[in-house]
């Protein structure tokens, strides 16, 4: 463990070495994502192409495909349960997880977690549940960034920054959105601009992308014919669209948290709890299948196909209350993509007013399918840039960045106005009570964590020897622009200052705190 240590006190000491160290095993990192992810995606279509077929069977034998189907909702319950109660850390989307071993309260078997996880999602989503593989495909590459820095023996240090980037490539490879996956890892994992997480992101999302080009092709994720860009006269209308897909997006945090609490509430065993969901999911398949799944199906007919503002009505309630019921259940899959098919099924209600009451004329109808995912996922995740490059390079609409900036902040905004809580920020603390027992057990663990010092945090402006540190911990480096300063008593510390902190897991997260928040003065 010291000589450990000792390695990461010198690879941070020479930082340019280290940057291209962290892009070479960015690359290994992607690949191996890249692989895993292709194979996860590639089961998941297999499933939503095999779904169809079994409801056309089932429906063809008459009273025995019923008895049939319930035993096998009865079989994919169980079947779930026990992939959950092998390893909790598959539970629900995976990106909590992921923060939480960041933060220092959680560790994962990264091998397990990443078998049992492309399993789970696969059975979950492929019987009809209303989740996404974006999650999954997140913790899916954060283990495959853990699993490489493992078996080569590198730091843990070093192998926080792999997982990370892992993240970012898992992201990446399940959308073909490379450069969302680098924002994701800054403004939501990480929350600052790193140069180390920078590079070994860069690489990693860049190569898993590449891996799924090869396999799926260069296509976007949503199949979308050319959308006209919107004309000046009509951006204003992009504001008042922002603050109601906000709206939407908070009801759908609020829905969430409810859901879970109902679960834990519940006098269901922890075995039954899957089968509300797959049975209600098995019954919308004879009626309304388009709800079933992750959704981007869905959204592709939302744009070449005609619905009335009742049957978008129905649509939405139903995939919303699906997608409670489903994320709450604590079975493998993430809320990503369900939350870009309600914003989707919000843009086109709203296009749907617009339109019919003569505001905007018919073919701008689909630039608010469009607006409407991204302005959902600020609202929820509250990382309004993440969204707005994801959907432009999920769907391909490149033009349309400067109104995605819009109607996403407007509805972060919203959700700001609202006292919204980043869902994933918010999942996380949720779970935190059941990783008091892990913190613990983790008190002894140490790395080198890198901290970026904040505006108005509480330390900016101190010189190093009037910091009360955390007890056992040991700053190494303090990095200002491009130099290396000499971390002595005498130093006085400043805004943007990345420094770099020889400190315990159970004490990363009051280190976050004392160093990063902004306080109001």
């Amino acid at each position: 463990m010291t000589k450990k240590i000792s390695d990461d006190v010198e690879a941070i000491s020479d930082e340019r070495s280290f940057r291209l160290h962290l892009f070479a095993e960015g690359i290994m990192v992607g690949i191996v994502s890249g692989i895993a992810i292709s194979f996860f995606r590639w089961a998941l279509e297999e499933a939503e192409d095999l779904r169809p077929i079994i409801y056309h069977h089932i429906s063809s034998l008459g009273a025995p495909g019923i008895v049939l189907h319930i035993a096998i909702v009865l079989t994919v319950a169980v079947v779930l349960w026990r992939i959950v109660s092998a390893e909790p850390m598959t539970s629900g989307s995976g990106i909590p997880q992921i923060k939480g071993i960041l933060g220092g309260h959680m560790r994962m078997h990264w091998l397990r977690v990443m078998l049992l996880k492309i399993i789970g999602g696969v059975i979950a989503i492929g019987a009809g549940l209303s989740l996404g593989r974006e999650g999954p495909s997140v913790q899916i590459g954060a283990s495959c960034g853990q699993g490489v820095g493992e078996t080569r023996g590198r730091t843990r240090t070093e192998t926080r920054f792999l997982i990370t980037a892992g993240a970012g490539a898992g992201l990446a490879a399940a959308f073909n959105a490379p450069l969302a996956g680098v924002i994701f890892c800054l403004e939501e994992l990480t929350k600052s601009f790193s140069p180390l997480v920078l590079m070994a992101t860069i690489a990693s999302t860049a190569t898993a992308t590449a891996v799924t080009h090869v396999i799926f092709g260069m296509a976007p994720v949503f199949h979308f014919p050319w959308l006209p860009v919107m004309p000046l006269s009509h951006i204003f209308l992009l504001l008042p669209f922002g603050l109601f897909v906000g709206v939407l997006g908070q009801a759908f945090n609020k829905g969430l948290f409810i859901s879970l609490d109902a679960y834990d509430k519940s006098p269901l065993r922890k075995w039954a709890r899957p089968l509300l969901p797959l049975a209600v999911a098995a019954a919308l398949g004879y009626v309304l299948p388009q709800t079933l799944g992750g959704g981007n199906r869905l959204v592709d007919t939302l744009v070449t196909g005609e619905f009335t503002i009742t049957m978008l009505l129905i649509l939405f309630i139903t995939k919303y209350l699906l997608t409670m019921m489903s994320f709450g259940s604590g079975v493998p899959g993430g809320i990503f993509l369900p939350m870009l098919v309600l914003g989707a099924l919000g843009g086109a209600v709203f296009a749907k007013l617009l339109y019919s009451t003569g505001i905007i004329p018919v073919e701008y109808a689909a630039n608010f399918v469009v607006f409407g995912m991204a302005a959902f996922f600020a609202s929820v995740v509250k990382s309004p840039v993440t969204g707005s490059i994801l959907v432009m390079e999920m769907t391909g609409s490149f033009q349309h960045l400067g109104a995605l900036i819009i109607v996403s902040m407007s509805a972060y905004l919203a959700a700001d106005m609202m006292n919204g809580l980043p869902v994933y920020d918010a999942l996380l603390e949720r779970s935190l009570g059941i990783a008091k027992k892990i913190r613990q057990a983790l008190s002894r663990h140490r790395a080198v964590v890198e901290f970026v010092i904040g505006e108005n945090s509480p330390i900016t402006g101190k010189k190093v020897s009037e910091v009360v540190w955390p007890r056992g911990s040991l700053l190494v480096s303090v990095k200002r622009g491009d130099d290396d300063l000499v971390p002595n008593g005498a130093l006085t510390l400043s805004a943007g200052d990345f420094i770099y902190v020889l400190i315990e897991d159970r004490d990363i997260e009051a280190m976050n705190k004392n160093v990063e928040e902004r306080y109001n003065e």
